[in-house]
């Protein structure tokens, strides 16, 4: 039977440990109590929060009005109904932890999501960002995504084309009408990596970007990365007490892309250079830890008890027992100075409940 309470603090369950109550709370272990919980409260018309492992929100320090609900279901299946081209289907429910979850992959030897090693947070919110990192997303090993529609009142499966997936966004980002139930990825039956993509990890692992490596050497380079840039959960370091990155990299139009130049050159000199990886649409995407850099904002640097982390500028901390309040004085003034220098608006990355940028 799901566990339900009153007045919980919502602190406890995410990663930038901030956060007040909730009015009610309601832990799920399995689907139907997690339909059951929604349901009742969409019957009572009292606001839903759907909680997987928080590592990608930012709560009120009024909490939240309604009920929150954490996902703690669990069960992974491997091999039912794969399609036999080479690939293997993994159904997972939502409420596993998603490192774990690699882990498991890489050690049965299956490829395809080596490179999201080290990711905090419930597999259930994976589709909902399109998490990625390392030259990898979740969207490009998604088969379907089985889900409660709210609307409908009823389970419903949505295909890959139907997640509308785009750069850390889904139909499911920004909307409550689905509530992620379990999620089928189709991975590689291979002991090798996908074509490394991304030049830092191409770097670190000493291979050439497009080679194929060991699963295990990937998912170690990962890692190690992420260690280093305080994006790997360890409650001894002040710098993962942060939701990731706070801000999402910017994709530029072709006349964004010239103000850019022309304001780079004013700022940094005529020979500078602005990160930029080119898109298939034709925009660019650039670095907004690059930006939020040269604006001015470094690492370590801090407003009150928050501060930019000091291994990595595109995450904001909760080092010192701050406030949610606190922590968006800190994450308007860098959006705010990056605009004023560059021209460019940053964009949230995480899931804000009950705040706004």
């Amino acid at each position: 039977m799901a566990v339900r309470c009153e007045q919980v603090r919502l602190a406890g369950y995410t990663t930038l440990r901030l956060g007040g109550p909730a009015r009610r709370f309601v832990e799920a272990t399995t689907d139907d109590e997690l339909i059951d919980a929604v349901r009742r409260a969409d019957r009572e018309g009292e606001p839903v929060l759907v909680l997987g492992g928080g590592s990608n929100l930012v709560v009120a320090d009024a909490g939240f009005p309604g009920t929150a609900v954490h996902v703690a279901t669990r069960g992974v299946t491997t091999g039912a109904g794969s399609p036999g081209d080479g690939r293997v289907l993994v159904r997972a429910r939502a409420g596993e932890e998603w490192d774990p979850f690699v882990a498991r992959c890489v050690e049965e030897g299956l490829s395809g999501v080596e490179c999201l090693s080290g990711i905090p947070g419930l597999l259930g919110a994976t589709p909902i960002q399109n998490v990625g990192a390392y030259g990898q997303d979740v969207s490009e090993t998604i088969v379907e995504v089985r889900a409660y529609d709210r609307e409908r009142g009823e389970v419903v499966v949505l295909g890959r084309d139907a997640c509308r997936f785009g750069y850390r966004s889904s139909v499911f980002k920004g909307a409550d009408r689905h509530v992620v139930l379990e999620v089928t990825f189709a991975l590689r039956n291979d002991d090798l990596s996908a074509p490394i993509r991304y030049a830092e990890l191409a770097r670190t692992l000493r291979v050439d970007p497009g080679a194929r490596v060991p699963l295990r050497d990937a998912r170690e380079a990962v890692l190690g990365l992420r260690r280093g840039k305080g994006m790997v959960l360890d409650p001894a370091d002040p710098d993962t007490r942060s939701a990731g990155s706070f801000f999402t990299n910017p994709i530029l139009d072709p006349d964004q892309v010239t103000d850019l130049e022309k304001r780079v050159a004013d700022r940094l000199g005529p020979d500078a250079a602005f990160p930029r990886y080119p898109e298939q649409d034709g925009r660019v995407k650039t670095s907004a830890a690059w930006l939020i850099d040269k604006a001015g904002f470094t690492k370590g640097y801090a407003r009150g008890p928050v501060r930019i982390s000091t291994k990595h500028t595109l995450a904001l901390t909760n080092a010192d027992g701050g406030s949610t309040e606190d922590l968006l004085v800190l994450a308007r003034e860098v959006r705010d100075g990056v605009r004023a220098a560059f021209g460019v608006t940053l964009v949230n990355e995480p899931v804000f409940v009950g705040v706004r940028l």
